[in-house]
């Protein structure tokens, strides 16, 4: 008999027959941005030698949720600013075609080890959205590396606003379903997600992809409640599935 981690175990509070519809952050659950991120950022490594990696990310997730905080830019815009901040705060010089750094590197940000086949499984039993600060082009190009069946993907440029803002979930989840108590969303990010998520009464399991390290990452700590907790998609798809 295959035996189940002690914490994925909470998982079974959820009913699986309870949803039809599961709901993902892309970024930081699907996609390994935190990898990607730093692969740019230590491409300078005289300007970024004195700053540990978790320092650094510390850096974009506070660079980025200040961008986002105003009023819509594509998300090329935003990646532009948190360039222009980390200038800034390396005290590099910026040529006007480096503010591109980050947003051409989007493509190239690898998805989890488990992402794909945790989605391929869990696509033969749920309905598999995407919910994402994210331009529609960019991600098009991380679902196609990730190569599973994604049945809707709904951005902020469509919704003209970033997750955590009411805005983008305002537009977002009544796309999703007619019926939200259908539905679980899935996420990495607390900040982005499990935090205004719950606070509308929807059920959010929380994808710990950071537990062996210490801080939030590319998201600013925030407190929020999961409903249930699990530290890979893998883990996931071993709890909700049949044996």
């Amino acid at each position: 008999m295959r035996s189940v981690p002690a914490e994925s175990c909470r998982i079974r509070a959820i009913d699986p027959e309870s949803f039809d519809t599961l709901t993902f952050d892309c970024y930081g659950t699907l996609i390994d941005w935190e990898t990607g991120i730093l692969r740019v950022l230590r491409r300078s490594p005289a300007a970024t030698a004195q700053y540990s990696d978790e320092q650094l990310l510390a850096m974009y997730g506070a660079f980025e949720a200040e961008a986002e905080r105003g009023d819509y830019v594509s998300y090329r815009e935003i990646l532009r600013g948190v360039a222009r901040g980390f200038a800034l705060r390396l005290g590099v010089p910026l040529p006007n075609e480096a503010e591109e750094i980050l947003s051409s590197s989007v493509p190239d940000w690898p998805p989890f080890p488990d992402t794909q086949d945790a989605l391929v499984r869990l696509g033969k039993k749920y309905r598999l959205v995407i919910l994402s600060n994210i331009d529609r082009d960019l991600i098009a190009q991380s679902v196609a590396r990730i190569d599973a069946r994604i049945d809707l993907i709904i951005t902020a440029e469509e919704a003209r606003a970033y997750k955590p803002s009411p805005e983008f979930f305002d537009y977002a989840l009544p796309r999703v379903s007619s019926d939200l108590g259908r539905v679980v969303h899935v996420a990495q990010s607390k900040y982005h997600d499990i935090a205004p998520v719950t606070a509308r009464g929807m059920r959010a399991i929380w994808v710990n992809r950071r537990h062996d390290r210490p801080g939030s990452g590319a998201t600013p700590p925030v407190e929020a409640t999961p409903t249930l907790t699990v530290r890979s998609l893998g883990e996931l798809a071993d709890t909700l599935l049949p044996l």
